[in-house]
């Protein structure tokens, strides 16, 4: 009885989250603590003591830092000299999109799409490239780099991995769903009018310049907005404008309500000790630091040293994410106390065809993911299937690198934080059918990216 009840706290816990805007994580706790002490019998300190400390500090510390970066123009700076460097080309600007994102999470910022949204997709609009095809880029590039060893998704596969003594390749986890959500960027290029971006002439780079308004000069949209961009906001990221004639040519034109803006970046001190104390959390990372306490460290020395960036800094760190991790983790470490997990574990075990019910499992990951938390369902999902891996059918490694792949690149639905911020970031006359051209993309992600995983990966492993 007290299994099926923990079932079922858990599945009304998923369910509620996905129909009500409350933080699953929070539901987590109250399932938690309810489960945990009216129907296990467990104390109120040995459920205390499950709070992943680990895993607060990393989402914490890692938000902090990239919110400070962000508050103080250091991201503005890159994605204005990045967007110099394509130098107007369309297909490029989109792919660059693409590696902005996939760099900023690879850094451990789960917020790369926020913070990138805003920006590419005005883009889009101004030079006349699809917009799905730009928010499905900086979605596929985030979650390409989703795994790197310094982000939240990484650092809890691997405690959780350690716990059961499994041991997954850090390097692999990394490059093998990297490697997938290129081929998937690439096959969406294709399909989603980047062959047309070439057969047109670069756009002119004054217009270029304009684009780049990320210290402020588009507003970024609420859900629901138009998601209009203009307006301007410099002088405390280092950034001169000034106003300028409007022109218009080709893709690239704007309209006469539109300001030209020239932007002229200077790169600060204050610029250069962010970049640095970003690179010192890699070299820590590779030296085995903690990366939650280096980059809460970090961060506090950060506004110690420019205390102006308190407030903004503050309201970027990722709460929703900190309370998503450290609730699911804490009530999965109650399901591990009362024997739930072994009992499923064994449930799972019993099912014929193994290798095929690795695909169902890949499947259905994908399809609750599509409307939930992805790492919420990949704490879920991986303890339940430690048995099944036990048996020995196919590759351990390969099953794990499936599994969080098939989970985390559904995170394009527009139901998903990243799809609703590419949604109200996108300039369309039509928000609605954006959202269900969206949704449709969803779809075939929800069937084409577990099943990629399960062909390249899990069968080739079970001979």
């Amino acid at each position: 009885m007290v299994y099926l009840i923990s079932i079922a706290a858990l599945v009304a816990v998923f369910a509620i989250a996905t129909v009500r805007p409350i933080n699953m994580g929070i539901l987590a706790f109250l399932a938690a603590f309810g489960v945990g002490g009216l129907v296990s019998g467990l104390s109120m300190e040995e459920i205390q003591d499950s709070f992943p400390g680990d895993f607060f500090f990393v989402a914490f510390g890692i938000t902090l830092l990239f919110g400070l970066a962000r508050a103080n123009g250091s991201l503005d700076v890159i994605m204005q000299k990045c967007l110099k460097l394509v130098r107007g080309k369309r297909w490029a600007i989109v792919w660059m999109m693409f590696l902005l994102a996939a760099a900023l999470m690879a850094l451990g910022s789960v917020l790369a799409v926020a913070m990138l949204a805003p920006i590419a997709m005005p883009i889009a609009k101004r030079y006349n490239i699809n917009p799905l095809l730009m928010g499905m880029m900086l979605s596929h590039g985030m979650l390409g780099t989703a795994f790197s060893p310094i982000t939240v998704y990484s650092v809890g596969i691997q405690e959780l991995l350690d716990e059961q003594n499994i041991s997954v390749s850090p390097v692999a986890l990394f490059f093998v769903p990297f490697l997938l959500n290129v081929l998937l960027a690439a096959i969406a290029f294709t399909f989603l009018g980047g062959r047309d971006l070439f057969r047109e002439h670069t756009v002119v780079d004054d217009d270029l310049e304009l684009a780049a308004v990320g210290a402020g000069g588009i507003t970024r949209p609420s859900p629901g907005d138009a998601g209009a961009g203009g307006g301007s906001a410099v002088g405390r990221h280092g950034i001169a404008e000034k106003a300028g004639r409007p022109r218009g040519t080709g893709p690239a034109s704007v309209t006469p309500d539109q300001t030209h803006i020239e932007q002229h970046t200077v790169v600060t001190y204050e610029h250069w000790i962010t970049f640095g104390a970003i690179a010192v959390l890699l070299v820590a990372a590779l030296f085995g630091i903690e990366v939650g306490v280096a980059a809460t460290c970090i961060g506090a020395i950060l506004l110690l040293a420019f205390p102006r960036h308190v407030e903004a800094t503050m309201r970027a760190v990722s709460w929703q994410a900190v309370l998503l991790v450290c609730g699911v983790v804490t009530y999965m470490s109650v399901l591990s106390a009362n024997g739930t997990i072994d009992w499923l574990g064994e449930k799972v075990t019993e099912l014929p065809w193994p290798v095929l019910t690795a695909l169902v499992l890949f499947i259905i990951v994908g399809m609750i993911s599509a409307v939930g938390s992805s790492f919420g369902i990949i704490l879920i999902a991986l303890p339940l299937a430690l048995p099944l891996l036990e048996a020995g059918h196919f590759s351990v490694a390969a099953f794990i690198i499936g599994l969080a792949f098939s989970a985390t690149v559904v995170d394009v639905s527009p139901f998903s934080t990243n799809g609703v911020i590419v949604l109200a970031s996108a300039q369309v006359e039509d928000r609605q059918r954006f959202q269900k051209q969206m949704l449709t993309y969803c779809g075939y992600i929800v069937v084409v990216g577990p099943l990629l995983a399960w062909l390249l990966l899990v069968v080739p492993s079970s001979f």
